[in-house]
């Protein structure tokens, strides 16, 4: 549902419930359960018949309906649900809408991959991990009835890019969904829901939260396909908390101004990196050589803040580029205002066997950067330090 305000806008003013004390900005109701007037007022929201506050493990506060509908704006979305954690959004979505089969296009977080791999499953859901370069075998396995296509556009770590529309249609056509997980490009650079995805996951610890210190998931789009998401969140308990809504709010109203000079900083990095002679390889959608860098043009808005290296002399010497590196923290996660660096090998794909690694092609000798709001000057300073 498109908004009619700007994202900045939405950013800032969607949601905010009015404060009878005059605050702009929607408080954390640290309340676990609301007391009621009479019965019928109880039955009425119990119910369903009238919208309120009941009881907070089951989403129903006053905070967490705030941030839901900011987060909702954000895709263009009808609505949105928050969960605890990205991973808490992904299972509910797997467990409501995958039971007769997921696709995995691409690489993936490696905990996603796991669960799709491992877990899933053992619970007789069948799933098909399929590389980018398989995309010729998706329309079969979508005759076989499976119900959900789930993929990232960029991925992580190695930024490949999908056409989410041209995926959207195939799987319409057998009657099949598309989940985009749209968290490293943000709602700021690329809004799947737009490009004919059901729906938008967000891992919000990242850019959504972007200050490092939440931890908090989110599914957005239609009531239709929402509402079965709700009892899974609501019996597995992991609904986000009041206090981390408060503050994925107070994230977000900086969001546009931090991703946009995120993507400014990366492409400087990328372009840099790319004429070091230490640097095999430079992935970044924003580079006319990438191999998706006319798709990406075509459907994202920016090109992010993530840019992949690939360090001459493999993994031992990736590492020990690493550990040299000052402004860069050596630490998993992304998005924050901080720059990080880490290397897939060791941290998000480190539970790959190295045969599967290499199969998707990461290799030991990749570093993964999230470019922050340092001054770009200064995080090229630092990589060319410690690339000696």
């Amino acid at each position: 549902m498109k908004s009619a305000t700007g994202l900045s806008t939405q950013c800032i003013h969607g949601g905010e419930l009015d404060d009878a004390h005059g605050s702009p900005h929607t408080p954390p109701y640290q309340t676990t359960t609301f007391k009621f007037a009479t019965t019928a007022d109880l039955l009425d929201v119990v119910d369903g018949r009238k919208p309120g506050s009941l009881y907070t493990r089951y989403g129903l506060n006053p905070t967490i309906f705030s941030v839901e509908q900011k987060l909702a704006g954000l895709e263009a979305a009808e609505m949105a649900w928050a969960f605890c954690s990205g991973m808490a959004a992904e299972s509910a979505l797997f467990m409501a809408h995958g039971r007769k089969g997921i696709v995995c296009l691409g690489d993936a977080y490696g905990g996603t991959l796991e669960l799709l791999a491992s877990q899933l499953p053992q619970l007789g859901m069948p799933t098909h991990l399929m590389l980018g370069s398989d995309m010729g075998q998706l329309d079969e396995i979508l005759a076989k009835g499976v119900g959900l296509v789930f993929f990232e556009t960029p991925t992580n770590p190695t930024l490949e890019i999908f056409d989410v529309h041209a995926i959207a249609r195939m799987a319409h056509a057998h009657g099949a969904l598309v989940a985009v997980d749209n968290t490293f490009a943000s709602p700021v650079n690329q809004r799947p829901l737009e490009l004919g995805a059901d729906f938008a996951v967000h891992s919000c610890t990242k850019y959504l939260g972007g200050h490092s210190d939440l931890t908090a998931g989110a599914i957005m789009g239609s009531k239709e396909l929402l509402m079965p998401i709700w009892n899974w969140r609501k019996n597995l308990g992991t609904t986000i908390a009041p206090e981390v809504a408060s503050l994925l709010a107070r994230s977000l109203r900086s969001l546009v101004v931090r991703v946009r000079q995120q993507n400014a900083s990366a492409q400087a990095v990328a372009e840099a990196m790319t004429r070091h002679p230490r640097i095999a390889r430079v992935l970044y959608p924003g580079l006319p050589d990438f191999p998706g860098h006319a798709l990406a043009a075509k459907q994202m808005s920016g090109f992010g803040g993530m840019v992949t290296i690939e360090v001459k002399g493999g993994g031992e010497e990736a590492t020990r580029v690493a550990d040299r590196l000052k402004l860069f923290a050596l630490a998993p996660s992304l998005g924050g205002v901080e720059s990080l660096v880490t290397q897939p090998c060791t941290t998000t794909h480190h539970g790959l066997t190295p045969e599967e690694r290499a199969r998707r092609g990461i290799s030991d000798a990749m570093l993964r950067l999230s470019i922050g709001l340092e001054d770009a000057d200064d995080l090229l300073a630092d990589l060319n330090r410690a690339l000696g």
